[in-house]
């Protein structure tokens, strides 16, 4: 039986007029059916206007607007494949992703003309689509009984093995690669996501994390999408905005990483706002600081850890909540149909309390990277793909990352593993916020740095060594203690290790 791929044209017929996706900003909302129309109308714009077809490419430079979600939906009725472009890069970060992928379009928003107009020659024409144009060739911004009045609707073109989206990682290891989404990867990624968080056509969330980012698609946009459930979007992170849509909207699932969630906890409103629909918060990209999880399960909002990849998932692994205090740090066990171990550097399967790196199997897994032949080889071999991620798992079968392959150090010939050390001192009162690295040491070859920024000014490297010397071992105690305003975070609020050298050479 053929996989169903085409989720707007049945949720149009089982429940047209619910709601599907609304704007946080201005309040517009669209059905089922206005989304699903919306689509076919889309396709007829792209395919008459661009002659936008099966396996073309079309990149995207814009923020978080609806009219961005009605666009990849169109582009999925003709098979043809969305690249989201960071709209923070440089001009030469862009110009490496529109080569590397080769759009027959480009869809823009006027702030971004500039790069538009100085992007590389390349052998073909390259056209160039204002998306304020789409919009008004849409006509999405009026109220119509129906949209595709006069017009044939289009058949759903790809095949579950067809690419959907181009989603490009964040270069930690030089150049972004561009990780080949299938609808088939969407669609499993959807059933994981929909059987471990139990969502339904009654559910609802705020989206703040940016379409560039895999969190902002395929976190909960898809599989939301998927079920017929309301997805509410943000054009960028608001900790009051979201508190205060949750509440009026009553959300019922929020995600986000722990320095939003930290932001959200912090406002003003906080305390007093209802938002007592939430069922819990989803948390990913590194492990939430138990004092954080207490203040968010004194709000009444239980707290569940997870783990993903933009390779991979991104809905790996999930923590139920009732275990997030009693196993903090943990990323839980892995969703339905995703099959993990743990394996050293020679391929060897490792058993319980054991470091190595963890591999991953399943249909939610890439095509592989566009356009890299090497990397793809690199990184899934025999079926599994080789997350670069160092975890190790318990008696109970918990598992919890140790860190990035890349970021662990030895000092003294033993190995060290930062998040260890930054959970260690987290749980320090005076610490706020802690990132620590490996660096060069004439003595014991390596040793750590440890970025941080204070809670409370009282805070000295001395306590801070005393207090490490009572949890830690002393080769893993950091030699360096950097008192600094703020660590430099990603789009999605992760920390970024690789510019803390950059922001503070001279400390």
């Amino acid at each position: 039986m053929k996989t169903e791929l085409d989720w707007l044209k049945k949720w149009s017929q089982y429940s047209p007029n619910n709601i599907a996706i609304k704007d946080g900003e201005t309040g517009q909302e669209f059905s089922y059916k206005s989304f699903y129309e919306l689509s076919h109308k889309g396709a007829h714009i792209l395919r008459e206007k661009f002659h936008i077809e099966k396996g073309d490419r079309v990149a995207v430079l814009a923020t978080n607007e609806l009219e961005y979600v009605f666009l990849f939906y169109s582009l999925q009725r003709l098979g043809a494949i969305m690249v989201p472009v960071n709209f923070r890069l440089t001009q030469r970060e862009v110009d490496h992703i529109i080569t590397d992928c080769s759009p027959k379009l480009v869809v823009h928003q006027e702030a971004y003309d500039s790069i538009i107009k100085n992007l590389p020659n390349v052998n073909y024409k390259r056209q160039s689509y204002l998306l304020s144009d789409f919009s008004k060739d849409l006509g999405c911004q009026e109220s119509k009984a129906s949209y595709i009045e006069g017009l044939k609707k289009i058949d759903f073109v790809p095949d579950s093995q067809d690419g959907a989206m181009i989603i490009y990682t964040s270069g930690t290891t030089g150049a972004p690669k561009g990780a080949l989404i299938s609808y088939d990867m969407l669609f499993w990624n959807s059933v994981n996501t929909t059987l471990r968080l139990n969502i339904s056509q009654n559910d609802c969330t705020v989206i703040f994390l940016p379409f560039f980012h895999t969190g902002g698609w395929n976190v909960l946009t898809t599989p939301f999408l998927h079920r017929g459930a309301k997805t509410i979007f943000l054009k960028k992170f608001d900790a009051e905005q979201i508190l205060k849509l949750s509440s009026q909207d009553k959300a019922t699932i929020l995600f986000g990483v722990p320095t939003t969630m930290d932001m959200m906890a912090r406002t003003s409103i906080f305390k007093d706002i209802d938002i007592s629909t939430l069922r819990y918060a989803i948390v990913g990209g590194e492990p939430m600081p138990v004092d954080l999880i207490k203040v968010w399960h004194n709000k009444g909002i239980p707290i569940r850890q997870g783990y993903g990849l933009t390779e991979f998932g991104p809905n790996v692994f999930s923590l139920n909540q009732e275990d997030a205090i009693r196993k903090i740090g943990s990323i839980g066990f892995t969703n339905f149909y995703t099959e993990a171990k743990i394996v050293d550097n020679d391929d060897k399967e490792l058993g319980n309390n054991e470091i190595g790196e963890l591999v991953l199997r399943g249909p939610m897994c890439m095509t592989g990277y566009w356009n890299n032949e090497k990397a793809t080889k690199e990184t899934i071999k025999d079926g599994w793909l080789y997350t670069g991620d160092l975890v190790k798992r318990d008696d109970e079968g918990y598992y919890y990352v140790v860190g990035r392959k890349k970021d662990m150090y030895k000092s003294g010939g033993e190995n060290v593993y930062p998040p260890e050390l930054e959970q260690v001192l987290r749980h320090h009162p005076g610490v706020r916020e802690v990132a620590v690295i490996g660096v060069p040491d004439s003595k014991w070859g390596e040793v750590g740095k440890a970025f941080i920024v204070k809670e409370d000014n009282t805070l000295s490297e001395d306590s801070l060594n005393d207090y490490c010397l009572k949890n830690l071992a002393k080769f893993k105690i950091p030699k360096y203690f950097v008192f600094v305003n703020e660590l430099p975070k990603g789009d999605s609020g992760k920390i970024l290790k690789r510019k803390l050298l950059e922001m503070y050479p001279n400390n």
